[in-house]
Order: structure tokens, then sequence, then C-alpha cells
């Protein structure tokens, strides 16, 4: 279990996780409304190199981005859809696990669960400003130490 005191922060711990990431790595992104979703996928893009403003993208499902290198960040938001069909109609999942890092916003809206991937779960703390962070890292080929060892500061012990 992780914490952070506020959104800056989040963003912080989110970037270090974010600069691990490889094309075909997704970020699954669970919590309530509020949580910081949104702050930690545009932390991780931002260590991607993704330098454009980062809406969340809500009415569109998913939203591209170009980081360094050329490496393509797809960011999902998928609160909107109603099951795994509807998001299965779109094609979308086409971009998941492929030529990019993908951060799903929802996960669970769709029953998105690639076999190679990192869970977030995003809790707001008692003071409201602070958030408990839960991580579950899976198939990331021997890279979960190197992840986990660069998030130790924010280790609640």
């Amino acid at each position: 279990m992780y914490f952070t005191r506020n959104s800056e922060e989040t963003a912080l711990f989110a970037a270090s996780l974010g600069q691990h990431l490889l094309p075909g790595d997704t970020v699954l992104l669970y919590g309530d409304l509020g949580a910081g979703k949104s702050v930690f996928a545009r932390g991780c893009a931002r260590a991607l190199g993704v330098k454009d403003e980062m809406a969340s993208p809500t009415f569109t499902l998913m939203q591209p981005y170009k980081g360094k290198n050329g490496v393509n960040v797809y960011h999902f938001d998928l609160y909107r859809i109603s099951d795994e069909d509807e998001f299965f109609a779109s094609g979308l999942q086409d971009h998941i696990g492929t030529d990019g890092v993908s951060l799903i916003e929802w996960p669970q809206q769709a029953d998105v669960c690639p076999e190679s991937r990192i869970e977030i779960d995003i809790v707001r703390a008692e003071d409201f400003d602070g958030r408990e962070i839960e991580i579950n890292i899976f198939g990331m080929d021997g890279r979960e130490d190197e992840i986990l060892a660069s998030l130790r500061r924010w280790e609640r012990k």
C-alpha cells in the first residue's frame, strides 16, 4: 500500500511508475469518481513524454497521444460505456497491448483485463487530499521489482 498527500504527489508517484512503461504495457485505473485516476494517467503520460494537455477523454472513450521517441500513449475513459459489447464494437481494444502504452480508467466497465498489466486502485484517504494506492503487477517480464523499488518512498509502513 502506498500513500500520497495531494494530487501533485499522486502525479509524481504515477510519473515514477510511468518511466518504466514500455509499448504494449497496460495500466488499469480503478477508483471512485474523483479518486485521482485522471491525475494518475496524466502523471504516467508526462513520464512517457506527452506534452499535450490531457483532458479526460470521457466523451470520446479514447484519446491518443505521442510521447518521446514516438511512443503512442492511449488514454481510455470507459465510465460512460454500458458493457463490454459496446467497447468491443468500438474497435478500441485493438490499441491495448500493441504499439503503445494504454492507460485505462474504469476498465471494469468493459471487463478489460489483458494478461500483462498493472492494476492501480486509488482510494481517497481520510484527510480527503491524500490517496491510498494499491498496485498489483501481472506479466511484466520481470520488471516488477524495478517498478516497485522506484515507488518505495511512498510506501506506507
